[in-house]
């Protein structure tokens, strides 16, 4: 942010011919030389306090024709012009203060003033940059310009400058999260954490800001080098546990690599993309060795008010895509319950899941219950048929086909399984003439896909 600064006025009775004691001292605090001068300069003051800036002008003048070579006059005279946003005016003013007096910070700011409020933005930097000589500080303030002007290289080269030196403030933290958005000075970034972490190998935060970058470019090798690093650098860093889980998975030692797992889990430092691939991993690692779904279970509780990923359902489809039928249904129940009992994906994978096991008594109630929510959704139709079907309510399931049968629309492959799943009921009524009048529908329909 730009820096405010607040002059002071002290009135003081005598007043040197030379500056030189006052270098770098607030002008107004500087007595005057002689009865007029001094005179003229305190009545320039008083004009200026109660803001009538015209006549403050014009008794400033009178000490320049006393004194042609005061540079404290002519930064007066540039501040009442600039009061009265004549710039022009206020700039030749504050020109003539420097040329007179070089090494006076003020003096140099009036004109760095100046071409702020005029959006001289260029002018601005160049005198910024003189001041710096002075007062380093003032790098915050070409930091700021920078970021106007969208010189992003020079600022972040400013901002790790500044934070080696006076250490970090929220005002550059923006600044930097603001220009790492765009991808093209990550890598400028990475570079000058690397070095940093060179510097200093027990400074966290430079692992973990670099673990994150690396992270967000995918570069997930990469990220967990560092975290290697940093757990032989920083072993209590709750990062560290990344890397320690994958070491430990590796080696087999389940336990130790199940203790850091839920370290990261429970963890508020570390990113949810790093939560996610550690869970994956060890899911893929219970898989083989189911006797540890119960730590599964409990790493899956982290993910309860996840809201970006339906953790339990990701893990249904896993299980699902390796035909764990039982598993699969296990955690769509459990997500359905944390989550949406309605959710459409879900109770599709949840209903067809429970007819490859033949559960068909809570396959026949979830899908009538579905109907009631999506009436015209032809597939819940179907499951409940044919789960009506295997459980012998024959009548229920030709009611319910029959009634989904309007709504197929396009597919030939459920429209013949609706006939096959009518004929079974009407088989089941004792009616075999419609049995084979639907059979033959289907077969029709079937060689039709053929």
């Amino acid at each position: 942010m730009i820096k405010k600064r607040v002059f002071t006025v002290l009135f003081l009775a005598l007043f040197s011919t030379s500056f030189s004691a006052f270098a770098q001292t607030e002008p107004e605090d500087i007595a005057m030389a002689t009865d007029e001068y001094q005179d003229s300069f305190y009545e320039s003051l008083k004009q200026k306090g109660i803001e009538n800036y015209d006549k403050a002008i014009v008794s400033l003048e009178k000490c320049i024709k006393l004194k042609p070579n005061d540079a404290v006059a002519y930064f007066e005279l540039g501040k009442n012009y600039l009061a009265l946003k004549q710039y022009q005016n206020a700039q030749n003013a504050f020109e003539k203060a420097t040329q007179l007096d070089p090494k006076n910070k003020w003096f140099w700011l009036g004109i760095y003033d100046v071409s702020y409020e005029t959006k001289n933005y260029a002018l601005a930097i160049e005198i910024i940059q003189k001041i710096i000589v002075f007062d380093e500080e003032y790098k915050d303030d070409l930091i700021s310009l920078y970021m106007i002007t969208n010189q992003y290289d020079k600022a972040l080269t400013a901002i790790n400058e500044m934070n080696d030196k006076f250490g970090k403030s929220s005002d550059r933290e923006i600044y930097k999260a603001q220009i790492l958005s765009q991808g093209k000075y990550q890598n400028a970034e990475i570079d000058n954490l690397i070095q940093q972490i060179k510097k200093d190998p027990k400074e966290e935060s430079n692992y973990l800001n670099l673990i994150l970058l690396y992270s967000k470019n995918n570069e997930n090798e990469k990220s967990l080098e560092v975290a290697k690093q940093l757990a032989k650098e920083i072993p209590t860093s709750e990062w560290a546990q990344v890397s320690l889980f994958k070491t430990y998975l590796d080696a087999n030692q389940a336990e130790k690599a199940i203790k850091s797992m839920n370290v990261i889990l429970a963890s508020s430092k570390i990113d949810s993309k790093i939560k996610h691939r550690t869970l994956n991993e060890f899911l893929i690692f219970v898989n083989k060795n189911p006797q540890y779904s119960a730590d599964l279970e409990k790493a899956i509780s982290y993910f309860d008010n996840d809201k970006e990923v339906d953790v339990a359902k990701e893990i249904g489809k896993f299980y699902h895509s390796k035909g764990q039928f039982e598993n699969a249904i296990k955690y769509y129940e459990k997500d359905l319950k944390a989550h949406s009992d309605t959710d459409l994906e879900t109770n599709m994978l949840l209903l067809e899941a429970y007819s490859q096991v033949k559960q068909y008594d809570p396959m026949t109630k979830r899908a009538m219950m579905l109907i009631e929510v999506y009436p015209s959704q032809a597939q819940f139709y179907y499951y409940a048929g044919l789960g009506s079907n295997q459980i012998k309510q024959f009548k229920n399931a030709k009611t319910v086909l029959e009634m989904g049968l309007d709504y197929v629309v396009d597919d030939i492959k459920l429209e013949a399984n609706f006939n096959i799943q009518l004929g079974e009921a009407y088989n089941g009524l004792g009616d075999a003439k419609k049995k084979e009048e639907y059979f033959l529908k289907a077969n029709e329909l079937l060689k039709k896909k053929k």
